[in-house]
């Protein structure tokens, strides 16, 4: 049994457009600039706020979720990120109980809290209030005597006379400010249909917004406080997650050789990735090479298996259909019966068309545009055996895009959906190409990484 010491907080509101980013952000690149080695975390399945973290650290951001990869692994998982580190910094997701919809804590960062007996710092929007803050922080920090409220960092506060104010309501209340932001122009950290502009389509501007976050965290944040409530976080045991340990029994393993190659697209159209699943190929024995579909002409040389994660495919459709020649050999290593495995935006990548531009071709299926947001976790079963997982698998998974596909499904569908609304099926599964929807967490399905990793095409063999 091993003992974490390292320092933490949990950077929580009492709901959504708070400012948790912005003070989670900043908080980690000053601390950064201080010297420190800052282990970013992220509650729920959110790809584009870690890689604002990673930004600010240098480290990794990783996903803490409790729904997509059960409540007994959020110790051995932030333990695996945080080795190392100083600090460790943890944004958390909508309202501090907000979780999966209709289970209780699931998911909330109050369950995330409570698991890494972490003090929470809770940013609250000060506009348009002054002593019903009081009652505010009181609520939330009396609702579970088990959630640790450490201090307030008060948001879009208008004035010296309204700080006043803020601070004299909570001081009454006996809850410590650990900061003030005033009601300024904030970063630029731009937004479009899904959330925040990824650092990849924007580095410059990415890397001098996360500069202003950190100055104005800096500037309005009492540091030292900050530093002092992280520090008073007791000691966490268990074993951290380790990609080789979570491999353990999932197959033979990997034959004498040379190391199969597996492709994982990336650049501005393929942002959405979690750190543990490159662990885990690599683990399994592959030689995990990135590469880009907007601007490589080939695949990765010996590429013998695919990954195509989420992200933006909608935004470069037309740049994305113009590299024909890359669209040509994914088609071609799928139809050899190479592994290919699709999330969301890999799947409309594959597909015949997006929104009328050509894409790969792999899929019969058309993918295009719609107004209406497919958000939400979903339970899952697989339908049939595939490279990934064999029938009758069971998965938690998450679904958030704008885009529809039709059909939405194939003669073997990847997965059945039992949870949320009326049992369907979605998704595709076809010789070694498994594409869906559905993201899900591979730290929860180490079997995946295994599977996909042993039917690779090895170096020199015929695909």
């Amino acid at each position: 049994m091993s003992t974490l010491r390292v320092p933490r907080l949990v950077v929580a509101a009492p709901s959504s457009g708070s400012g948790k980013t912005t003070v989670a952000t900043g908080l980690m690149a000053a601390f950064t600039a201080r010297g420190l080695a800052v282990s970013p975390h992220k509650a729920g399945p959110d790809y584009i706020d870690p890689g604002y973290h990673a930004l600010a650290t240098g480290r990794p951001g990783r996903n803490l979720d409790a729904h997509l990869c059960g409540t007994g692994l959020l110790g051995p998982l932030f333990a695996h990120g945080a080795a190392g580190a100083d600090l460790a910094v943890v944004e958390g997701v909508m309202g501090l109980y907000d979780g999966a919809a209709g289970q209780g804590e699931l998911a909330s960062t109050a369950q995330l809290a409570k698991a890494l007996r972490a003090p929470v710092v809770l940013v609250v929007d000060g506009s348009s209030q002054s002593r019903s803050v009081a009652a505010l922080v009181h609520g939330f920090a009396s609702w579970d005597p088990q959630v640790r409220i450490g201090g307030v960092i008060l948001n879009k506060v208008g004035s010296d006379r309204h700080e006043e104010l803020l601070r004299a309501a909570l001081d009454e209340a006996g809850v410590d400010v650990l900061g003030v932001l005033r009601r300024t122009p904030q970063a630029a950290t731009p937004s479009r249909h899904l959330g925040l502009v990824p650092v990849a389509e924007r580095e410059p501007d990415a890397v001098a917004a996360v500069a202003a976050l950190a100055e104005q965290v800096r500037a309005g944040c009492d540091l030292d406080a900050l530093w002092a409530l992280a520090r008073s976080a007791p000691p966490l045991t268990g074993a951290p997650w380790d990609p080789a340990g979570a491999l353990a029994g999932t197959a033979a393993p990997p034959p004498a050789g040379p190391r199969p190659v597996v492709a994982v697209a990336g650049g501005a159209a393929f942002t959405f990735s979690y750190a543990e699943h490159a662990e885990l190929l690599t683990a399994a024995g592959a030689e995990v090479v990135p590469f880009d579909p907007l601007r490589d002409e080939r695949l990765p040389e010996s590429t013998g298996a695919l990954v195509i994660g989420g992200g933006f495919p909608e935004v470069y459709a037309p740049e994305l259909s113009a590299n024909a020649a890359l669209r040509a050999e994914v088609a071609a290593l799928a139809a050899a019966g190479a592994p290919v495995a699709a999330e969301c935006a890999g799947l409309l990548y594959l597909a015949r068309e997006l929104d009328g531009a050509p894409m790969c071709g792999v899929l019969d299926a058309a993918a295009r545009m719609t107004e209406r947001l497919t958000l939400g976790y979903r339970d899952a079963v697989a339908v049939g055996d595939s490279v990934l997982a064999p029938a009758g698998t069971r998965v938690a998974g998450h679904e958030f895009h704008r885009t529809r596909l039709e059909p939405g499904a194939g003669a073997t569908p990847a997965w059945g959906v039992v949870r949320p609304g009326p049992p369907r099926t979605e998704g595709f599964v076809r010789g070694g190409v498994h594409a869906s929807y559905l993201h899900v967490h591979w730290a929860a399905l180490p079997s995946a990484a295994a599977g996909l990793v042993a039917r690779a095409v090895r170096p020199g063999a015929a695909v």
